[in-house]
């Protein structure tokens, strides 16, 4: 097993690069952190690269029977500088970033855009939802936060890789969905939008959710075909992007 011990080395420091879109774009590869994100990515059979363990991991006889890849054994002060959490938990994943682009055949089955979504929270709770519900996909669309922003990866807790996600400009998205006789919905907090219950369900369909603050660009509003909003009954001014948005996936979805 190769071992590392200094974090002075070249490739610690290009693994810690990772945490920034500009390094992950020079090496087209992410770094997941931590046993179920690993596990997860390895029974998906994603492309790894490189798999990092530090000596407090628990979990390397499980490891092994998951994997051939040679292991690359890390000191506790490495493991402590990759990592984004205040307890690593002693594995790590340099994982290829998957090169998907739109083809006319994806606009079919459901699918979450995101249009300027920002909070890796939300984002990842989104597309753990759009997971649960049995969506095909979910497009990060302009001014939303990077998919493999180390936040972002953590919070989508593996559904990322039950699903397709792509990054990619909305608009030829939803074109193509229309093109195909399939609505597209946008979300609006506008009592002359259409009630989300008021809908059916649909087998194929794509369902856009807006930025936290500001809602959908008016822009792709004016593009989808018809928008839909959840009525509010007590007092609340609005809900949180992310509750909305798993109420409206498992309302619409047939």
């Amino acid at each position: 097993m190769k071992e590392i011990t200094s974090t002075a080395n070249p490739q610690v420091k290009t693994w810690k690069k990772l945490a920034d879109k500009k390094g992950r774009k020079k090496t087209q590869t992410y770094l997941l952190e931590g046993w179920h994100l690993v596990k997860e990515a390895l029974l998906a059979n994603e492309a790894i690269d490189n798999i990092l363990i530090a000596p407090n991991f628990k979990y390397l006889e499980e490891l092994t029977k998951l994997t051939d890849i040679e292991l690359i054994k890390i000191s506790p002060a490495i493991a402590t500088q990759l990592s984004e959490t205040k307890t690593p938990q002693g594995i790590f994943a340099e994982v290829k970033i998957p090169k998907l682009s739109f083809e006319p055949t994806m606009a079919r089955g459901a699918w979450l855009f995101l249009d300027g979504v920002q909070d890796p929270g939300n984002i990842g709770t989104m597309v753990r939802t759009a997971d649960a519900a049995g969506f095909s996909g979910v497009v990060f669309g302009d001014k939303t936060a990077d998919m493999y922003h180390p936040k972002v990866v953590r919070s989508m807790q593996g559904s990322q890789f039950h699903l397709k996600l792509v990054s990619s400009d909305l608009l030829p998205w939803i074109q193509a969905f229309k093109a195909a006789n399939a609505p597209v919905f946008g979300s609006e907090l506008n009592q002359d939008a259409r009630s989300y219950d008021q809908v059916g369900q649909h087998e194929n369909f794509a369902l856009i959710m807006g930025n936290e603050g500001n809602g959908m660009s008016q822009e792709l509003l004016a593009q989808t075909s018809l928008n839909l909003y959840i009525p509010i009954k007590g007092q609340a001014e609005s809900l949180n992007v992310a509750v909305a948005a798993g109420i409206l996936m498992f309302q619409l979805i047939k």
